[in-house]
């Protein structure tokens, strides 16, 4: 398959804070990846230019080989930087490899479980208002389920007064939709472990569909406390980087819902056998995604080849996307359609998005810088974001 041959790559790192990378090989097929960290896209990129050294002359269609190498070519492997690199460089290979043969990338995995995605998408702010008028937009666009941040900062032991303002927003949701609109709520590793069972006595009567990061990933011995005391699903993941990251967690069962991202978690390739481990401990799969267009194409066709794919989270519309959002880049944005709650089947070759380049260059001469904010309490002590 020398048509094959990887020839150029370049790199487009564009607002709101994502990073794009295109593949060209020999016979002039494309293929896109979303190789970044958020908050570290410079640092990624340089790693992409690190690792061009491994597949630059190589047939876009060696995918395994080419992750195993990128993965286990270095002494020093795992973490962030490489995985995510290492991720757009898959996910822009299993593109090529779909174009080059005429297929989407879930007939070259084996084939679709399903006919249509389950979506969900953010709503934010910290008044109750917002997100009450968040959510009914987000039911109008056609989603059956949103997510939102449990909580703001707080301390490692923090204030009665505090735990009993967390529910606010949830009860409102639920007393305007009832049952009808599903709730997921992010505690975003921002609480310690001695907080995590009064706020879950708190959030626990209002039903949501899982509490997320109830506390950091690297804090696993906490969930053997938190999973025996609810019944509501828990999920972690988005900060776990490859199925060595995962295979402690699985093996603890103390999690009902992994969120690894296929822009960190080394891509397609290494998110699908995640999944396929995940579904030998009956445990449930939610690609984490509040990126752009590659990197939710790249869930969705995880997901429709996944039977314990449950819910696919989309950035669209997402706090973090000021002056571009999710399909801002695209020339074929109907693809992500939600009807009824579902995104359909993705029909065409590769990953199925058409990347409007022009866009992108002009993207390009903005640029981002984006970071995270950094919280403190009220003490003035650093607080998880």
């Amino acid at each position: 398959m020398d048509d094959l041959r990887i020839e150029k790559i370049e790199l487009f790192k564009v607002p709101p804070r994502w990073l794009f990378l295109k593949i060209t090989t020999k016979s002039g097929i494309i293929g896109w990846g979303e190789p970044v960290v958020e908050g570290k896209a410079a640092t990624v990129e340089a790693c992409v230019q690190e690792l061009s050294q491994y597949i630059i002359g190589r047939s876009a269609s060696d995918i395994e080989d080419i992750w195993q190498t990128l993965y286990g070519g270095g002494f020093y492997r795992g973490g962030p930087i490489l995985m995510s690199a290492i991720s757009g460089i898959d996910q822009a290979l299993w593109d090529i490899k779909g174009k080059h043969l005429g297929v989407p990338v879930y007939d070259l995995l084996g084939g679709a479980v399903r006919k249509k995605m389950k979506m969900y998408c953010w709503i934010g702010g910290d008044n109750p208002e917002v997100v009450l008028e968040q959510a009914r937009e987000k039911v109008e666009q056609g989603y059956k389920a949103v997510k939102m941040n449990a909580t703001g900062a707080f301390a490692w032991i923090d204030s009665l007064q505090k735990i009993k303002t967390v529910a606010d927003n949830i009860r409102l949701l639920r007393e305007e939709f009832g049952d009808t609109l599903d709730i997921g709520l992010d505690f975003h590793g921002r609480i310690h472990k001695g907080m995590v069972k009064r706020l879950i006595d708190e959030l626990a009567p209002y039903s949501p569909m899982f509490i997320e990061e109830p506390v950091l990933s690297e804090n696993k011995e906490a969930f053997d406390h938190i999973y025996p005391y609810t019944s509501v699903p828990i999920a972690t993941g988005e900060r776990m980087f490859s199925r060595w990251d995962f295979k402690e967690l699985l093996h603890r069962g103390t999690v009902d819902i992994i969120q690894p991202d296929l822009s960190h978690a080394g891509g397609i390739s290494e998110v699908r056998r995640i999944a396929a481990m995940a579904e030998a401990y009956d445990v449930a799969l939610a690609p984490h995604c509040p990126l752009g267009p590659v990197a939710l194409a790249s869930c969705l066709h995880v997901d429709f080849n996944s039977i314990n794919a449950v819910i696919q989270e989309s950035s669209l519309g997402i706090h973090y996307n000021k002056g571009f959002d999710l399909l801002d880049y695209m020339d074929n944005p109907e693809v992500f359609d939600v009807k009824d709650g579902y995104v359909e089947l993705l029909k065409k070759p590769g990953l199925g998005v058409e990347i409007n380049e022009e866009k992108l260059r002009e993207g390009q001469k903005i640029g981002h810088n984006w970071a995270n904010p950094v919280w403190r309490n009220e003490d003035g002590s650093f607080a998880e974001w």
